[in-house]
């Protein structure tokens, strides 16, 4: 009898644990407060990955932010200390990129970016930790987390990353497969004169907002959108201006990745610049219109030792992730029955 009965005892104070909730207890000083308890939860994450840099001008936002997005993965660890401040830990994963031949039918307000013939691929590996504020509460149990709540959040981050680019594809310098650039030292780093390596590890801040809905008792999904301001501008290798190809004449390969100006196929897409870069020297550089010359013949002033290769702003990334969150409570235990 005794064992049956706390049994019953033991489903209910499962099944009323939600309805806690909704109770309220009188502290020392008298005054009503919420039952809180802190947990944690763990989850993944999926989403989207873009670059803001020399050849994704924020200033075009639009186009840069659906022009070249990319894409992240994540998993997370997250501790709920109040009803509306938490701290999570992320693992996450994601590829950026970016092109100069995109902008090939847009060279009246993005020539320059064009004619640079420059392209990247990077894969970030990044760990965080951002401290979260809830506009609306959060509790353990169900009925103590609100349905849709917004969230703000910001904090560090610290990620390795390694920006690669293919040769070109006339030359027969190096024809093939991705290529690290920062080993190439393309703006001259590493050499007497220059600056030193850029490094491939670097802090970053992240921070941004999202919305979280819960979608059952122990289910949470939530959609967010989080900058990284990265304190480095070469996440895609451009950074400084053109060095001198005298410099870098102890390696072909470097030579050729880091003026590139002078090409007729872009490299990572295959497509003719021929045309396009005689509409911009015509119009922007007074060159003939009679539509034969070639445009590659001789190096476009601007384009040469100690012309500005980049724009000497710190790079922004921005990713957006949809988040499955599972909570992690502690069961309720019951007394062993003897």
């Amino acid at each position: 009898m005794l064992h049956k009965i706390v049994l019953t005892l033991c489903m209910l104070v499962m099944l009323g644990s939600a309805a806690q909730a909704q109770l309220f207890r009188k502290a020392s000083d008298g005054r009503r407060r919420t039952d809180f308890e802190p947990y944690s939860s763990a989850g993944i994450g999926v989403g989207t990955a873009n670059y803001y840099g020399e050849l994704s001008p924020i200033r075009d936002p639009v186009h840069s932010t659906f022009g070249m997005m990319r894409w992240n993965v994540s998993a997370n660890y997250t501790r709920q200390f109040s009803p509306r401040w938490a701290g999570r830990v992320s693992l996450t994963m994601a590829r950026i990129s970016g092109d100069s031949y995109r902008f090939i039918n847009r060279i009246d307000t993005y020539g320059d970016i064009f004619m640079k013939n420059l392209h990247f691929r990077n894969d970030l590996k990044e760990l965080s930790a951002v401290g979260i504020y809830n506009f609306g509460t959060q509790g353990r149990n169900f009925l103590q987390r609100a349905r849709l709540t917004p969230y703000i959040f910001g904090g560090v981050a610290v990620f390795a990353h390694n920006p690669k680019a293919k040769p070109p594809v006339a030359g027969e310098v190096a024809s093939g497969g991705w290529v690290a650039l920062q080993p190439l030292g393309t703006e001259g780093q590493g050499r007497a004169g220059y600056a030193r390596p850029y490094s491939l590890v670097n802090l970053a801040i992240p921070f941004g907002l999202g919305f979280r809905y819960k979608f059952n008792e122990k289910i949470d999904v939530s959609l967010e959108a989080g900058f990284r301001y990265t304190f480095t501008d070469y996440i895609d290798d451009i950074g400084s201006t053109y060095a001198d190809p005298a410099a870098l004449a102890d390696n072909p390969l470097a030579a050729a990745m880091a003026n590139r100006s002078l090409e007729s196929i872009a490299a990572r897409r295959g497509g003719d610049r021929t045309e396009a870069a005689r509409r911009y020297l015509v119009k922007f550089r007074g060159y003939p219109d009679n539509g034969t010359f070639d445009p590659f013949a001789a190096p476009v002033e601007g384009f040469s030792t100690g012309d500005i290769r980049g724009g000497g702003n710190t790079d922004l990334i921005l990713l957006t992730t949809l988040r499955v969150n599972y909570i992690l409570s502690p069961a309720i235990r019951c007394p062993k029955i003897k």
